[in-house]
């Protein structure tokens, strides 16, 4: 019962400052923030933003398996966060955009525009409410049982949540309430740490000279380079994840073009790049010093990576302050990456594929269906209770942002003029090829793609575009 106070009462502080800096009911503030965001507050809500309640739950398992090897791909995430700043952001700010999809209809024209809508569109809905699928159940595991809510109640009451404390400031609301969201989580993660700490009656000291010692400790591989971890491989996809995850998702972009002026976004994504990595790195500590924890206890380390932090949460390891704020942890993030999926959906339906930015009713009407349509793909999702299920969900999504990177691409640096009408079937087109090279490869080879399946699907998409284009004397990458 007690839980699910904390849980009302986090709500009830979101919405109460969602009231007084989103109560402007226009679509410039839902769409836009009016422009005027501070750049620091963009920064750290950025942090919460950035990592779902999926994020939460498995970082801390990352090492039972691949070590603290990841932190080479967070390494890679700040090269990609400069690229954002100093490549992408110019951009977008010269040309006043309010999506950045936009920038496709200057530069390619009006199919291209509305093929990078869509590929946003899907996969963002799909991708999205899959994640917050996986957030509902733990919720309902550790919150509604207890009360015998059923599963199809709870996603919805969630959602109406979010959207209730979106549905009038939108982007404006959540540059705020995602700063809110980032102190409760850190908070939450500090709590657990040092409740393991606790636990282990480690003091700092301990635990550092505990996580040292670790054979999980280990960060960089460059032996072998058919492995996943290996750092090149890491290194670079994790820069290119985000200029494609970040950089051009509408989701994570539009954050950023709420700041007052283009230098004080360059500030904002700068200051969030270092941030990123020391939250990942403490996730990861967290994962040594449970398995620690495990150990010292006689407890078996569950054999399910994702199960590590769940499992000391839900066996009574580390008492019920670290349960409370872990629920605290876990909603959020998936509020937190949830709202402003919402709020993405409905800017891009609104701008992208009506072009309709002024129209205030169309904007309500189509963000309270974005949220009838997520809580709706969550039960679905639900309904077939399949892990395989999810994770090709997840695998699917990460197929169609590489059209997205071949788009840009070839709209930022290519000096020909796009086959407009042939772009939605090389964009559908290079997914399906790059799945196939993937398999071939690995049949023949044994070469299996990691993240750099992604730089293999851009290219694909870049190619068609280019072999279907013709000369064009000058183009101007601002449009």
């Amino acid at each position: 019962m007690f839980v699910l106070i904390i849980l009302i009462s986090y709500f009830a502080i979101l919405y109460t400052y969602s009231y007084f800096h989103g109560s402007k009911n226009s679509n410039e503030t839902f769409f836009r923030g009016d422009r005027n965001s501070p750049w620091y507050l963009v920064a750290f809500g950025m942090i919460g933003a950035s990592l779902s309640g999926i994020t939460f739950v498995s970082v801390p398992g990352m090492v039972m398996w691949s070590d603290m090897t990841y932190l080479q791909t967070c390494l890679g995430y700040i090269l990609g966060y400069f690229i954002v700043a100093f490549v992408l952001l110019p951009i977008f700010y010269r040309n006043n955009l309010t999506t950045i999809y936009s920038f496709l209809k200057i530069r390619l024209g009006e199919t291209s525009y509305k093929t990078g809508a869509l590929f946003f569109l899907i996969s963002k809905l799909i991708g999205a409410a899959a994640r917050f699928y996986v957030v509902c159940l733990i919720l309902d595991r550790f919150v509604f049982k207890e009360f015998n809510i059923p599963f199809f109640v709870t996603v919805p009451f969630l959602m109406t949540l979010i959207w209730l404390y979106t549905r009038n400031g939108g982007i404006k609301t959540l540059v705020h309430t995602d700063v809110i969201q980032t102190f409760f989580m850190l908070l939450s993660l500090g709590v657990i740490l040092y409740g393991v700490m606790d636990v282990l009656d480690f003091s700092l000291m301990d635990a550092y000279k505990e996580v040292v010692a670790s054979s999980h400790s280990r960060i960089f591989e460059f032996s072998d380079i058919k492995s996943p971890q290996n750092f090149f491989k890491q290194f670079i996809s994790g820069a290119f994840i985000v200029v494609v995850m970040t950089g051009l998702d509408q989701d994570m972009m539009q954050k950023n073009l709420t700041c007052k002026t283009l230098h004080e976004a360059k500030k904002d994504m700068c200051t969030y790049a270092f941030a990123f990595t020391p939250v990942n790195m403490l996730f990861m500590v967290l994962g040594i010093l449970l398995i620690c924890a495990f150990n010292t206890k006689g407890i078996s380390i569950p054999e399910k990576f994702d199960s590590l932090l769940i499992e000391a949460i839900s066996n009574g390891t580390l008492g019920i302050g670290a349960k409370i704020f872990f629920v605290i942890g876990i909603v959020s993030a998936a509020f937190s990456s949830a709202d402003s999926s919402l709020t993405a959906l409905t800017t891009t339906y609104c701008v992208d594929i009506k072009e309709k930015s002024d129209d205030v009713a169309l904007r309500k009407h189509t963000h309270t269906i974005m949220a009838v349509l997520f809580s709706f793909a969550v039960l679905i999702f639900n309904y077939f209770n399949s892990t395989s299920l999810i994770d090709a969900i997840f695998i699917l999504c990460g197929y169609t942002y590489g059209p997205l990177l071949g788009l840009f691409t070839f709209a930022i640096f290519g000096r020909r003029t796009v086959s407009d009408r042939l772009t939605p079937y090389i964009a559908m087109f290079s997914p399906v090829a790059c799945f196939i090279i993937s398999q071939l490869t690995l049949k023949i080879f044994g070469y299996k793609f990691g993240y750099e399946l992604l730089l293999l699907n851009g290219a694909l998409t870049f190619g068609g575009l280019y072999l279907f284009s013709t000369q064009k004397k000058s183009v101007s990458a601002e449009g």
